[in-house]
């Protein structure tokens, strides 16, 4: 209560300074939030006796309206006065994807100066590792279209370069995107300073909107690192898993091959075995497990 009392150098209490406060004395940026919605898929089998492969897919909607027109972006939106970023973020993805009520994690804040022709804009980006078959996508409001696109993470390049404070570790990371219908890129050129800090900047791009190519890249590069010690790729397994199709969603998306006797022993205490097999045509008979909420994180 006293603080409230407290004058400041032009002799005014806080209710007094309120007042006759001006919001208009600074610009104000506006604010968006982009949402990266993740998921797991089944490839086509090439005959029955083989397991699906499967691949990481990201979901975008083709833009509707100036600016990037027709180019394909990350589900977002503007961010209203009234509402948190939150709240913004699950709005924004229900009315141009359809997609309601799911976890979504806030990844990044965007901030560099000239990102969007339009305005300043400070865009605060969600990231969502989900199940899609569980969803319903449908294009709305400016969305022309909605789609899941294939990815591809390649490393084409790393060096170290001479700077005035040391070497500079740089790399060059491509980010394919495809369906049925198109193909999309972007190369982000990646530069790490010798006291840490991480520089992005794309050098190339083909049919993604804004900067949302530097949005996929450190959304895949975080997803990768947080799939170590949490347990979000269960988000992806039905109640009922093998250990092979666990193992093929941590490959597809650490963009490697396993080990499956490390592997096995990385998730012991993550599962749980069921009293049921599978069924499948063409197969041996493989243990079905289920997630363990109560293992180890």
């Amino acid at each position: 209560m006293m603080d409230k009392l407290i004058k400041n150098k032009q002799g005014l209490t806080e209710e007094e300074f309120l007042q006759h406060y001006d919001a208009g004395i600074y610009k104000n940026p506006s604010v968006t939030v982009d949402m990266l919605i993740f998921t797991v898929m089944n490839e086509e089998k090439e005959n029955y006796r083989r397991l699906p492969g499967k691949t990481l897919k990201i979901l975008l909607i083709r833009r509707g309206d100036h600016p990037c027109i027709g180019q394909w972006a990350l589900p977002g939106g503007f961010v209203a006065i009234d509402e948190s970023l939150d709240e913004a973020a699950l709005r924004a993805l229900k009315i141009e994807t359809n997609i309601d009520d799911i976890y979504m994690e806030q990844l990044y804040t965007w901030g560099e100066v000239n990102r969007d022709v339009r305005t300043r804009v400070i865009s605060s980006s969600y990231m969502a590792l989900v199940d899609s078959a569980s969803l319903e996508i449908k294009a709305g409001q400016d969305a022309a279209d909605a789609r899941w696109f294939t990815v591809n993470y390649s490393l084409l390049e790393e060096t170290e370069v001479l700077g005035e404070k040391g070497y500079l570790h740089e790399r060059i990371i491509e980010i394919k995107l495809w369906d049925e219908e198109e193909e999309l890129f972007s190369k982000i050129k990646i530069t790490e300073s010798p006291d840490g800090r991480i520089k992005r900047e794309s050098i190339e791009n083909q049919g993604i909107a804004f900067d949302h190519g530097k949005f996929i890249e450190y959304a895949i590069d975080r997803l990768r690192k947080k799939i170590e010690y949490t347990s979000l790729t269960f988000n992806l397994m039905p109640e009922l898993f093998t250990l092979t199709e666990l193992q093929q969603v941590y490959e597809v998306i650490q963009g490697k091959e396993l080990l499956a006797a490390a592997f096995r022993r990385k998730i012991a205490n993550m599962v749980t075995e069921s009293d049921q097999f599978t069924k499948d045509a063409g197969h041996r008979p493989s243990k079905l497990f289920r997630y363990r909420a109560e293992g180890k994180r």
